[in-house]
This record gives structure tokens, C-alpha cells and sequence, in this order.
């Protein structure tokens, strides 16, 4: 595991795109690679290129289950990275009104939510894993 260093950790969460991951996953637990991609409107590529920057600087560990790759923060974040990124979710949620988190956050509820009823289920369900189930 790397060590979380202050200045590789900031440059790191300097981008938007990051900083939404990262508070995406401190939400949620864990999260698909593919869910992530939903939320944000981009491409997979994107996605996972930025989730190997955040794996590299420390604060992500991730899982494979199959193709699937699912990623959450490494077990042990210290108590001045999870400060700086409550800082970061509240400063978004009272000063940025269109920031992406804000869209991002509930646009995965609905997502799931419209999965979980099709499927008939109330277990959160990956859109892959539930594509995959209806061929």
C-alpha cells in the first residue's frame, strides 16, 4: 500500500473529475467501475484512467469479480484525509449548486433504483451485472 502523501494526494484530488470519484465511493461503500461511468457521463476509459491515478496515490483499493472492477478507500484512511474530503463535500454541497457531485450523487440512486425494480430486487445491483442477467 502507498503512503498518502499530503502533496501527491491534493495535486491528485485537484481534479474535478477525481474529487467526484472520490466522493462518490466515500458515499456509496463501493462502487463498479461502470456505475461510476453512468454518473458521470463519461467514458470508461476516462473513468478507470482516473481511478488508477487515485489507486496510485494511495486512497483507492480495488477488487476484480469476474470483468468487474470495484473500488472503495483503502481501509485505513487517516483522520486528515477524511477531514479534507468532508471539507471537500461540504464546500461543494453549500457553494456549488451545479457541481457535478450534486448531479452525479442522486442521478446513481434513480439508477439503482430503476435497476432494483426491474430486477424485482432490493439488493443494489450493477447495471453490467444486470444486463448480464437478462440475456
Amino acid at each position: 500500500m502507498t503512503l498518502l502523501e499530503p502533496a501527491r494526494l491534493f495535486k491528485c484530488l485537484g481534479d474535478e473529475t477525481r474529487l467526484t470519484l472520490t466522493l462518490l465511493i466515500r458515499r456509496e461503500g463501493e462502487l463498479c467501475v461502470c456505475e461510476m461511468t453512468h454518473c458521470l457521463q463519461d467514458s470508461q476509459p476516462k473513468v478507470s484512467r482516473h481511478l488508477a491515478q487515485l489507486r496510485a496515490c494511495g486512497l483507492l483499493s480495488d477488487r476484480r469479480e469476474g470483468q468487474w472492477v470495484y473500488y472503495r478507500l483503502v481501509e485505513t484512511v487517516p483522520d486528515w484525509v477524511e477531514e479534507a474530503l468532508m471539507a471537500a463535500e461540504k464546500v461543494l454541497t453549500l457553494h456549488l449548486s451545479d457541481a457535478t457531485v450534486h448531479i452525479a450523487l442522486p442521478t446513481l440512486d434513480v439508477f439503482r433504483l430503476a435497476l432494483n425494480q426491474t430486477a424485482g430486487s432490493s439488493q443494489k445491483r450493477c447495471p453490467c451485472h444486470h444486463a448480464s442477467e437478462g440475456s
